[in-house]
């Protein structure tokens, strides 16, 4: 029996929704820093200061969109494992992730012990 059987339909229902809610959320929010960091390399800075705040605002954006294409990728895993079965899983130990966490962060992938072990470097991470 998994997990998911043993959820409640209404309570997986429901973490669909707030998964699905954010993921066009970050959809839009992704294109929109993407074409931002076009925008960025349009201007036609003259002095050094300029051009050294278009590159910083570049990079900063690079570096937001690359975060937020991360957690994108981890909110589709969140719902292609509510459609196999296997959402509330941890994908290392097998165990039944804890609801409350489930709650706080529903794109999670581990239980907090594996979690822990993860951010330790004890733990190999692990791929969907």
């Amino acid at each position: 029996m998994t997990y998911q059987t043993a959820m409640e339909k209404k309570k997986l229902e429901s973490f669909k929704k707030r998964l699905e809610e954010r993921q066009v959320a970050l959809r839009k929010t992704v294109s929109r820093t993407e074409e931002d960091g076009r925008t960025a390399d349009q201007d036609t800075a003259q002095d050094i200061a300029d051009r050294a705040a278009s590159s910083y605002t570049k990079e900063f954006l690079f570096s937001q969109s690359n975060n937020e294409r991360q957690l994108l990728q981890m909110v589709e895993t969140a719902l292609q494992r509510i459609r196999e079965g296997g959402f509330g899983e941890c994908l290392s130990c097998g165990d039944e992730i804890n609801a409350k966490r489930l709650e706080a962060v529903p794109w999670t992938r581990h239980c907090i012990a594996c979690q822990e072990k993860l951010e330790q470097g004890l733990l190999e991470q692990t791929g969907d």
